[in-house]
């Protein structure tokens, strides 16, 4: 008779994900989207006003962007340079020198999958535990989440919603330490809509030459500026002082959020970065290389700013006065700031309104629980401030890429739904004061 051992069971373990992940958020695409779709799969129409997505909302890239991907799909079955392909890289650096930045070298040009991939690569090659990144408040939440993904620190500095949403300039100087390596700016801004004025581009890069500080520059808007406003390149502004990375791409001027194709320029002390550089050029090793047909819209898509005075050559619906984007974000901020309780400056660039609510007035204690509310009772899509890092909540973001018939329905809906809030505060209100006079 043979006896059969007796197998030892062992509970299932519990499977987590990783500590380095305790403090990273990205709620553009979190709780609040995962709601929506739950709404979607009921059968509710939701309007998603939360991703500065162009083509969704009718926004395509020139056609001959697309016909030069189409035509490189056969080379693009092969690795390219882990930095990118050269062309591609020369575009980016004479587009630059087009704009007065002599320094930029397709040399150091690194190509990425969409300006995200490339924050998280840089960041993970500069950045040591406990380093110090000062970041914008509110920001673009991929900059606070892969700083704490490389174990960094972000300290973030505060945005001033009274001078046009430009970065005070004193709270930065105040929050730079022994341990700060990096000051990092976005503009145009997401989600504001400031374009920064020279005198501030100016002042973060002598507090960047102060204190020997790395610039990290996000201007993946810089094309999608309106009326009399003017972006600054950090760049020109470090000169060969102040070590800049500038990011950029052409997802959103361009129109192809889904090419990923994206970029980072380093200029300034190169002698001084060899080490840095030379991080960022293993990490580019080690992904092997970006999506290789995107690649090829960008010589395209920049050439085009060859005969034109601002360094491009967009669509005239897109940056003309007047033009879509520049009459809905003017529209939006106007409907906006006619709902009692919301204020909202008037954007200047971007793809966004950035309003405050009054917290008193709507009783708002958790502005997530705020815009998950307004998505299950108007099937409006926002994305609540502190998803940008502000630390109070009370503001919003809205995307104003929908046509100005559909955006205008939406910011009544928003209306709508606020004035149903405002009734219940003045109901409890009420309620408190006649209990209290019994």
């Amino acid at each position: 008779m043979h006896s059969s051992a007796t197998a030892t069971t062992h509970p299932t373990p519990t499977y987590r994900q990783s500590a380095r992940l305790r403090d990273v958020r990205y709620d553009v695409r979190g709780p609040i989207l995962t709601e929506a779709m739950r709404l979607e799969a009921e059968g509710h129409d939701i309007l998603r006003l939360n991703l500065g997505n162009m083509r969704p909302f009718g926004l395509q890239a020139r056609p001959e962007i697309v016909d030069a991907v189409a035509r490189e799909l056969d080379a693009g079955q092969a690795y390219s340079d882990s930095r990118g392909i050269p062309v591609a890289r020369e575009a980016v650096a004479e587009h630059y020198r087009r704009c007065g930045i002599d320094l930029v070298s397709p040399e150091t040009v690194f190509l990425g999958n969409g300006v995200s991939e490339l924050i998280t690569l840089t960041l993970q090659a500069m950045v040591n535990p406990g380093d110090e990144i000062l970041v914008p408040a509110p920001d673009y939440p991929t900059w606070t989440g892969a700083v704490n993904l490389t174990g960094g620190v972000p300290v973030h500095y505060l945005a001033d919603e009274d001078n046009g949403w430009n970065p005070s300039l004193s709270d930065i100087e105040s929050k730079v330490t022994p341990r700060t390596t990096a000051l990092v700016l976005i503009n145009p801004n997401n989600p504001t809509g400031a374009v920064y004025s020279e005198e501030t581009v100016r002042g973060m890069a002598d507090i960047a030459r102060r204190h020997g500080l790395i610039l990290l520059s996000d201007e993946i808007y810089e094309e999608l500026v309106f009326g009399d406003a003017v972006h600054h390149h950090a760049a020109l502004a470090a000169g060969d002082a102040v070590l800049c990375l500038t990011f950029g791409g052409l997802s959103k001027s361009y129109r192809v959020c889904g090419y990923r194709a994206g970029w980072v320029a380093v200029t300034g002390p190169l002698e001084a970065a060899e080490d840095l550089l030379e991080g960022i050029t293993l990490l580019s090793n080690m992904r092997v290389c970006p999506n290789v047909p995107g690649q090829y819209a960008i010589p395209v898509a920049l050439a085009a700013g060859r005969s034109g005075s601002a360094g491009s050559d967009l669509p005239s619906d897109i940056v003309d006065p007047g033009g879509r984007l520049e009459s809905q974000l003017a529209r939006a901020a106007a409907l906006l700031n006619e709902i009692p309780g919301v204020s909202c400056v008037p954007p200047r660039g971007a793809l966004y309104c950035f309003p405050r609510i009054d917290r008193e007035m709507y009783g708002v204690d958790d502005d997530e629980e705020l815009v998950l509310d307004l998505l299950r009772s108007e099937h409006v899509l926002v994305t609540h401030g502190t998803g940008f890092n502000w630390p109070e909540p009370d503001h919003f973001r809205i995307v104003c890429l929908p046509e100005a018939g559909v955006l205008e329905e939406a910011i009544s809906s928003i209306a709508r739904y606020l004035e149903r809030r405002r009734d219940a505060v003045r109901g409890q209100t009420a309620a408190g004061e006649s209990v209290r006079s019994v």
